[in-house]
């Protein structure tokens, strides 16, 4: 039985069962999140971070939620109070709807009933999470237009472009996981992912989906929508309070929904390591979700190192390599992806695709090597383009040894 006629059973209050689940579980994800961030990034920096609230510090999350909670909710007076509102709520919302069509394990038995953790399966579920995505959009624009104040209009309106410019090139990462697997829906790409995992069979995509997915949420070094160095906080800077705590908590889970959906279309979803397939039907095949946020803990790893490594990158540069990397890689790798599908379908000797493959990696090797060395002619500049000067200029340091004899200026 397929997991669309295996969801297509599950009567209404299952449904609303799981939906609950799922809430709560990202509730807590975030918690767990804000924990697990400040320790690793304190680990890397060689300081302790939370650990005085609850055992490990495991409740300090909690209590800075609370302490939100309790600050005083302020509206600045030149705001659209209504759109002020309303912003920080299409956020959060948008980011618990992508979990909708995440299948989570595979069949389990859930208060009696045959099912999957997974609300629905669509036939286009993965363009559903992408509609989402650009949805939430829409409540950091709405955030830095209605606060009535310069730097949250130019947090929103990065954060727009941002997200479009980095929308296109996730998009097409996606095209080669489609050719392959044949389908849209989650459940179909990651039951197409039994023997390799796409990661492997199509590595470049799952680079630029890496990529993309840091710049889709805001992160660090792609954190341009609010550099504090340059727009205090960017389009939350005048929100406080719950209003505040939406925003974060929108953060985090959509960090979390891009890790989920990195794990189902490029590591096998909820699927077990190579070589421990058995322990799929443990405890009745829960063990499944634990293979699954597994992998989710794994990106989030990776969106904490990169927030302890790397920094902050200038705003033309960002764009520059979304729009003249990302986006022509993307296109290159699908008409190569598209090429070898073909070739493959219609019965191409192995000898005839790995010949193909190989044309294809000389080629961009010395794409590569020329780009190289056009970028260093460009940086040798000739000498003899500069006329001396006719003002007296100091001798640099060391000149004194090459011109033995004569006066220093």
């Amino acid at each position: 039985m397929t997991t669309a006629q295996l969801l297509g059973q599950d009567p209404g209050w299952l449904i609303a069962v799981k939906g609950v689940l799922v809430f709560a579980l990202c509730v807590v994800l975030t918690l767990l999140s804000v924990w697990g961030e400040r320790r690793i990034v304190a680990r890397m920096q060689m300081r302790l971070g939370p650990n005085r609230v609850g055992p490990f510090g495991l409740v300090q999350a909690l209590a800075d939620g609370v302490k939100l909670a309790l600050k005083e909710d302020l509206i600045p007076a030149a705001a659209d109070k209504i759109v002020f509102v309303i912003a920080p709520i299409i956020s959060a919302t948008a980011c618990f709807m992508s979990f909708a069509v995440i299948p989570m394990s595979g069949p389990v038995t859930l208060v009696g009933h045959k099912t999957a953790m997974q609300l629905t399966d669509l036939p286009v579920g993965v363009l559903y999470i992408l509609a989402i995505a650009s949805i939430g959009v829409y409540g950091i624009v709405l955030a830095g237009w209605s606060s009535g104040s310069t730097y949250p209009l130019l947090g929103g309106l990065r954060s727009s472009a941002q997200v479009i410019s980095y929308e296109v090139a996730m998009g097409l990462s996606l095209v080669a996981v489609f050719i392959y697997s044949g389908s849209m829906s989650t459940s179909e790409i990651v039951a197409a992912q039994q023997k390799w995992w796409f990661a492997v069979v199509l590595f470049p995509s799952f680079v630029i989906y890496a990529i993309s997915m840091v710049g889709e949420t805001n992160r660090a070094p792609f954190d341009l929508a609010e550099a504090e160095g340059e727009l205090v906080g960017g389009f939350h800077t005048e929100y406080s309070s719950l209003k505040f705590a939406l925003f974060f908590l929108a953060e985090y889970v959509n960090i979390v929904a891009v890790s989920a959906l990195a794990t189902t279309l490029f590591l096998g979803g909820y699927h077990a390591l190579p070589g421990l397939g058995f322990t799929e039907q443990w405890l009745g095949g829960w063990f499944t979700l634990i293979w699954f946020f597994a992998k989710v803990i794994f990106f989030f790893f990776i969106f904490v190192w990169l927030r302890g490594t790397l920094p902050r990158m200038r705003y033309d540069q960002f764009m520059k390599f979304g729009w003249k990397v990302l986006i022509p890689v993307s296109l290159f790798w699908i008409m190569v992806v598209a090429t070898l599908r073909v070739m493959s379908l219609n019965g191409a000797s192995r000898v005839t695709v790995l010949g193909f493959a190989s044309v294809v990696v000389l080629i961009v090797l010395g794409i590569n090597v020329a780009f190289d060395s056009v970028k260093k002619r460009a940086r040798i500049l000739p000498e003899d383009n500069f006329d001396a000067p006719t003002f007296a200029v100091p001798q640099m340091p060391g000149a004194e040894s090459a011109q033995l004899g004569e006066p220093r200026v």
